[in-house]
Parts: structure tokens; sequence; C-alpha cells
């Protein structure tokens, strides 16, 4: 038993009349201590549950994230100054509809955009389908590469993803406190804000319930990230709706502004867009089952008539515009119609195909 984690422990789980918040420093011991495995599992689910009942603070989740990055992989720039689009998208996957994002992330690479993703296998409490399921359906194993050649993959294509049980076992042993508690714990919010990158970013991360946004904002200024995206997105992923009204959060700025409660946050212009003024169909496309998910994203790639190539325009076209490749959303739009219509992102994967399995 770990003395020092029962002292955190004891703070995070003496209830609202005795209980203290941890500090920065505090809040990384606990998580080092919980992905070394030097406290208990005794202790690690009891903190677990204790965090998520009392509600993790964004100095507690900034110093997790400092742990995350003291102790995680971290992909190396290619060149000096490279900033690079991170998709923060919940572990557990997808259960209800069938997500874009990968198609996102090879639009984006196929423009010159670098884009790392991150996750794990299958996990609770959701069980939905992960991105790494999604990518072997395309053929593409990143679960079978060591953190070096995920480099080299990244250095060549733009393109990586940390994939936990290969690059962070640290981070995959704590699944299963997740299966055993029955509810997601902090880390869960954690793993939308992580950068497993050691140069400039410009995270994007999805989000279901509207506190979830103001704890990145105020965690991420906490952590010095400058640019952030908040996506109010389907099952709190990256992926921007069709069935009602995208509810958006752009940082314009470089500058973290002080929160009514005195916390720095990075300052967020609101933008909520719906796809009727656009003249798309105001659908998403239900999941019935991951061959189907599959297939669909095979069909947009092969140009085979798809309901999902509706979400993909939808969903490159914002992104091509936020990332800066054209001056409007309509532009963006019609950029991302151009790509899906020709070969130039089937050819990335397949090009992704090649130096992989080189």
């Amino acid at each position: 038993m770990s003395d020092s984690f029962r002292e955190l422990l004891k703070k995070v789980g003496s209830g609202p009349h005795t209980g203290k918040l941890l500090t920065r420093t505090e809040s990384a011991q606990a998580a080092r201590q919980m992905l070394l495995q030097e406290a208990t599992p005794a202790q690690i689910g009891a903190f677990m549950i204790a965090h998520r009942m009392r509600r993790p603070t964004p100095e507690e989740l900034a110093g997790i994230l400092d742990t995350y990055e003291e102790l995680g992989p971290k992909l190396q720039p290619r060149q000096e100054g490279e900033k690079v689009v991170i998709l923060g998208i919940p572990y557990d996957g997808r259960s209800r509809f069938i997500p874009v994002n990968i198609i996102t992330a090879l639009m984006l690479v196929t423009v010159g955009i670098p884009v790392i993703l991150h996750g794990g296998p299958r996990m609770p409490t959701k069980y939905g389908i992960p991105l790494i399921k999604l990518w072997q359906g395309l053929g593409v194993h990143w679960q079978s590469l060591s953190l070096d050649r995920t480099q080299d993959i990244f250095n060549q294509t733009g393109l990586g993803f940390i994939y936990l049980p290969q690059h962070f076992p640290e981070a995959n042993s704590l699944i299963i406190y997740r299966e055993q508690i029955g509810k997601r714990p902090p880390l869960a919010t954690v793993e939308l804000m992580w950068c497993p990158y050691a140069g400039q970013v410009h995270l994007m991360a999805g989000y279901v319930h509207p506190p979830t946004e103001s704890l990145f904002k105020r965690t991420l200024a906490l952590r010095g990230v400058e640019e952030l995206t908040t996506i109010k997105g389907l099952e709190g992923s990256c992926d921007l709706p069709l069935s009602r009204t995208a509810i958006l959060g752009l940082s314009r700025d470089r500058s973290a502004e002080i929160s009514e409660t005195g916390e720095p946050e990075i300052a967020l212009e609101r933008l909520c867009i719906n796809c009727r003024e656009y003249d798309f169909t105001p659908s998403d496309v239900t999941l019935d089952s991951e061959a189907g998910a599959i297939a669909s994203l095979k069909a947009i790639l092969d140009h085979q008539p798809t309901p999902l190539l509706r979400s993909a325009i939808w969903n490159g076209g914002f992104y091509l515009w936020r990332c800066g490749c054209c001056d409007s959303l309509e532009a963006g739009l019609s950029m991302a119609k151009d790509l899906l219509s020709g070969d130039t992102i089937a050819r990335t994967l397949d090009d992704l195909h090649r130096k992989i399995n080189h």
C-alpha cells in the first residue's frame, strides 16, 4: 500500500465538508502512482470513483496531463515549428452513428495538414467501436507498429496514431478499473485533452456536456495550449452533426482570459451552424454494425453511393476551413466535395498502406 497515495485519496474522498482539492503537483503525483501501479488496486479504484463523484478541477486535470506528458509517448515534429492537428475523440467509441473522423483525418493529411489520433481497444463503459477497429477495416494496422515505426510513418505521411496497448501500456492498464467501477473516471476527460506530440498543436476536442467545454478552456490554459476548437459532436466525438445545429468553440487569439472564477481560460468564439442553411439533408447515418460502418467508409473512398458522404463533406468542409485551407465555410464545403469526388484521398490511404506494410 502507498501511504502517500492514501493521503491524496483522503483529500479526494472525504466528502463535501472535510475533503480538499488537490494541487496540480498533488494531482500529478496521484496520476503517476496510479499509472506506475505504486498505489494498490483498492486505492486506484477508490480514487477514480471518489474523483468522479466530487468532479475534478482544471488544476487537477492539468496535473494529470503533466504526468501523461512525463510518462507517455510523444511523436516528434517533422520540422521545426510544424503545427499538428490532434483530434480528441472518446476512447470508448461509437454505438449510435457511423463516424467519419477517419475520412476527415485523411482529407486534412491529403492537403498537407498533419494529424495525430490516439485511442485504445474496445473499452468500457460504452464498448463502442473504437478508432483502431475502423482503421483495421480499411487495412491500416496501427496496433502492430512500435513508437519508432509510428514516428517513421508520421514523418513520411503526416499522419500518426498513438495506440495505448502498444505505446502507453501504463494508461492501458487502468482500463480494467473503468469496467469494474462501471463509470467513466475523470481520466476519460483527460484523454480528450491529451496531446501526444512534442511540438505546437491545434487541439480539436469533442464533448457532450457543456461543463466539459469549460474544463477544456481552463485546463488547457494552465497547460499553455493556445489553439483550441471544441465540438459538441456526435456521441461526444469531433464529428459535426447533421441532425442538429453544430455548436462549436473557436479560439481566435493566443492569449488566455480570466474567467468569472478568477482562473485563466482560453477565449472561445461561439459558432453555431445548421446544415439546412447549406442545403444538406439534416440526418445522421445510424450505426447498425461494425462491418456496416467500415463498408460505408469504403464506399466514400470508392465513389459508391452512401448517405455517409453527406457527413464526410459537412465535416471535411468545416475542418478545411478551420485549418486555414480556405477563407470561408462555403469554400471549405466545395473543396471537400471536390476532394471526395476525386482520387486523392484514396491515394493517401493507399500510400499509408504501402508505407506501413513496407
